[in-house]
Formats: C-alpha cells, structure tokens, sequence
C-alpha cells in the first residue's frame, strides 16, 4: 500500500474552511486506498485527517516525539503510533514510512517539516513526490517569498521544481489515482 505523508496544523486554525478541508483530504486519501502518515495527534488538523482515513477503513501510522505525546494528546487508536525521542527522529522516521508528501495549512511545525523535506529532495536524500495544496490560497504569500528568493538568487530556479502545488483538493484527487 502507498502511503501519503501529511503535514498539517496541530489546531484547527480560526476559519472552520481547514477543518472542513483537512477531513475531506483524509477522506479522499482513504477512498483512493493510500495509508497515512503523520505527527500523531489526536487534536488539529492533524486528528481530522487521520480520523477521516480511519474512517476509509485505510493504515493511518502516527510518529511523535515523547516530549508532544501528552501537549499533542497522543492519538491511541491509529494502526501504528511510533513514540520517539525528538523532533529528528520523527521527522527521519516520517521520510522512511511514506511514498510521497503533502503540505496542507499548518503553522511553524509544519513550515519546518515542509522546508526539511524539500531540503533534502535538493540534496538529492530523496525524490519523492511533495505537493504543497494551496487551497484557499493558504500558502500564497509563502509561494511568492519562494519566487523572490529565487529571483534574488537562493534558490536556484530548478529548485522550484522539487515541489508541485496543487490548488484545489480536486487536483489532489488526480494525484492520488
């Protein structure tokens, strides 16, 4: 089974638009039979889309630091919770489980695992799939950040290559076939 990597907002975020979004991004992962990844919560963002895969009756593997197993309220009931020692580890172990990544709203956690993950496609760690869903226009302004620094020369421009927006949750079903 391929499974996707999800990284997400631990909260909810103030427009119920994410909320709504995250459970249709989980739910449209388990309909097309992709299992989950992710940072193991049961709160935010985070739980939705692993509640909506398990719902699809599809894999959902949890990886979080001990440190976050109570701050995050630990989601105890997805296939596989991994408990690790810190944030590396989660993300290494994140990276080893899943076929391909997917960037939805979140906050600076989900900036430090979206930037590490691209990161390493540009070192050539990996060249896995990384979509970043701007539903919404969510990651607009982070997008033209991305093209200035580009312009101004510290990102090279095939670099803007290692990742693909997608801008509807439509797109996404696409992806996902």
């Amino acid at each position: 089974m391929k499974k996707i990597c999800v990284f997400c907002g631990s909260s909810n975020g103030r427009n119920p638009q994410y909320l709504e979004l995250a459970n249709y991004v989980g739910s449209l992962i388990g309909e097309h039979g992709w299992g989950l990844v992710y940072g193991g919560g049961k709160v935010g963002l985070m739980g939705a889309v692993a509640n909506a895969v398990m719902a699809k009756k599809q894999e959902v593997i949890g990886v979080i630091p001990k440190s976050l197993v109570s701050a995050e309220v630990a989601h105890t009931e997805v296939t596989k919770l991994h408990v690790v020692a810190n944030m590396h580890d989660r993300k290494k172990m994140m990276y080893d489980l899943s076929d391909a990544f997917l960037i939805i709203p979140g906050g600076m956690g989900t900036l430090d695992e979206m930037f590490e993950i691209i990161t390493w496609a540009q070192l050539k760690y990996h060249s896995k799939p990384i979509y970043i869903l701007n539903e919404f226009g969510f990651y607009n302004s982070l997008l033209q950040f991305i093209n200035y620094s580009s312009e101004q020369g510290f990102i090279k421009p095939e670099h803007l290559n290692l990742f693909k927006v997608i801008n509807t949750v439509d797109d996404l079903k696409n992806l996902l076939k």
